[in-house]
């Protein structure tokens, strides 16, 4: 799934617009909950860097995880240890076609979810 796929899906979902934050990084991404907490991070980053083989840029999504879920989800190919964040609580997902979309958009809702405060409280 390409970075603007995403962009575009989140915009539609969840009226996120992407917030480019890292002059130095203009290419990473911040997608906020309205809520003002981030619930995934776009980036493009070297493959070594990922432990990945390679010195190419990939391109990457970090997203909040049920840390019960966290150990066994990294061992599934495309799948990895948050970079640059808790890797108890997120994880690397590579955006090179390894993951399916509809994977990443599922990983991608449950991460926007569980930032929600009031997820699983009565209203």
């Amino acid at each position: 799934m390409k970075k603007e796929e995403i962009f575009e899906y989140v915009k539609k979902q969840y009226g996120t617009m992407p917030e480019y934050l890292w002059a130095q990084s203009p290419d990473n991404v911040v997608l906020r909950h309205k809520n003002g907490k981030w619930y995934a991070v776009v980036m493009s980053v070297e493959k070594c860097k990922l432990g990945l083989e390679g010195n190419e840029f990939v391109d990457i999504m970090d997203v909040k995880c049920d840390p019960e879920m966290t150990s066994m989800i990294i061992q599934t190919f495309g799948f990895l240890p948050g970079y640059h964040m808790n890797k108890q609580h997120w994880i690397t997902i590579l955006l090179d076609g390894s993951v399916s979309e509809a994977k990443t958009l599922d990983f991608l809702d449950m991460s926007y979810d569980m930032i929600d405060g009031n997820r699983g409280k009565e209203e």
